[in-house]
């Protein structure tokens, strides 16, 4: 197994859903009981029945601004929001806070944000060190690498960010084999002990993430001697995927359920169609279900090239928030699910919001599998009972609509 992680990155996938789904209800259960806010949310669920994708479909989603406005709410008594199953002094050694300000709990086990994983796939290996670059400050995004690499038997150098000649200087010293922090970071130290004249040839591999790597940034760090890849995590769950030295899409990590839904809503699109991630986590200590990430991916169809069996999703495509201001008046990706719901035709849908500033035109386009007379004028009163709003309709052919999960686009000119 000296290329894969673990056994489970080989399972077949048969045998992978049955364990996933076998673990759903009881993660289900315990949420309910051990975290407050999760007793109000699955209020009535029964977590015995909830053992398939569909099931669990049914079940509401709860988003990072959820988190967040139930932190407020109740950050007298608890900073949680009641969603964390631990308390402190209780198997929680740390807490981390992200902009909001969201507080987030890091329980005590071994490689508690999964990333061991990810490392491996970037070709970290034990006794090795690595020099890293995120952000120990308030953020997790420190902790969430180093606890991966020390699960992994690496040393590691907390580099954090900013002061880019010292970063240099400590590679140059310490030889460390791997980097972990920003793409763009580890652009700039490059470029840096190049005009310090000091190579840092130690450094061939890297485990990049926090923000968008494209190939061009991919071409150029290879080009520099150092082979990157890349993985997505958020601060509430952990590892959600990561790439391998096949580059083709990120694998979903082994102990995320992950489905993707339409924006706005909690329906699951076909595989292919880019939608939001939301993730169902099995830590015990934050179990979140059905946690919308607000990230914008697609299911890669076949498997990767390197053996590993897991679904593949396509990265990070853009955010799923798309609310928009029209005419003084907020639309929302789920006042347009709202509308299309009325209506069986409707197979995809899109608002177009279009016009010079301060004259908004909404024009909703859609797909659909019939075009019943009057269905323009009905969805169009349904656009202004739901919006408040007048809106023309446009309706077109299955497949017209671009894939990219957008349900609102604005259009307008700001000039």
């Amino acid at each position: 197994m000296s290329d894969f992680y673990d056994a489970l990155e080989v399972r077949e996938p048969a045998e992978r859903e049955r364990d996933l789904l076998a673990a759903l209800p009881k993660q289900i259960a315990h949420a309910q009981t051990a975290a407050p806010a999760f007793t109000k949310i699955l209020d009535g669920v029964k977590a015995g029945d909830v053992g398939s994708r569909e099931a669990l479909a049914r079940l509401p989603v709860t988003r990072k601004t959820d988190l967040l406005a139930l932190q407020k709410e109740r950050r007298a008594s608890d900073p949680f929001g009641g969603f964390a199953a631990i308390a402190r002094g209780n198997r929680m050694p740390r807490i981390f806070a992200s902009p909001g300000t969201l507080y987030e709990p890091e329980g005590d086990g071994r490689d508690y944000w999964r990333t061991a994983r990810a490392l491996h796939a970037a070709g970290f290996r034990p006794g090795e060190l690595a020099h890293n670059c995120f952000s120990y400050h308030m953020t997790p995004a420190g902790s969430i690498m180093e606890s991966g690499l020390r699960a992994m038997g690496c040393t590691v150098f907390a580099g954090g960010i900013g002061q880019t000649e010292q970063q240099v200087e400590a590679m140059v010293d310490l030889k460390p084999e791997g980097y972990v922090g920003t793409p763009s970071f580890l652009k700039i130290i490059l470029e840096k002990a190049q005009e310090l004249k000091l190579p840092v040839p130690s450094v061939t591999k890297a485990l990049v993430s926090g923000e968008a790597f494209p190939p061009s940034l991919r071409d150029w760090i290879d080009a520099h001697g150092v082979h990157g890849t890349q993985c997505y995590a958020t601060a509430d769950i952990g590892l959600i995927a990561y790439e391998t030295s096949a580059r083709e899409g990120l694998v979903l990590d082994e102990g995320v359920l992950v489905e993707i839904v339409r924006p706005g809503t909690g329906e699951p699109v076909p595989d292919g169609e880019v939608g939001e991630i939301v993730v169902t986590t099995f830590n015990p200590d934050y179990p979140l279900v059905r946690f919308g990430t607000g990230d914008l991916s697609a299911v890669l169809a076949g498997t990767c090239p390197t053996g590993r069996t897991n679904k593949r999703i396509k990265g990070w495509l853009g955010r799923a928030d798309q609310t928009t201001k029209v005419r003084g008046m907020f639309v929302h990706p789920g006042q347009i699910a709202a509308v299309t719901r009325r209506f069986a035709e409707v197979q995809r849908a899109r608002l177009v919001v279009e016009g010079d500033m301060g004259d908004d035109r909404m024009t909703l386009r859609l797909e659909c599998s019939a075009t019943p007379e009057g269905l323009s004028e009905r969805v169009a009163d349904a656009i202004r009972e739901v919006t408040k709003l007048r809106g023309t309709v446009e309706l077109v052919a299955p497949g017209t609509l671009p894939n990219d999960g957008k349900v609102i686009e604005d259009a307008r000119s700001y000039k």
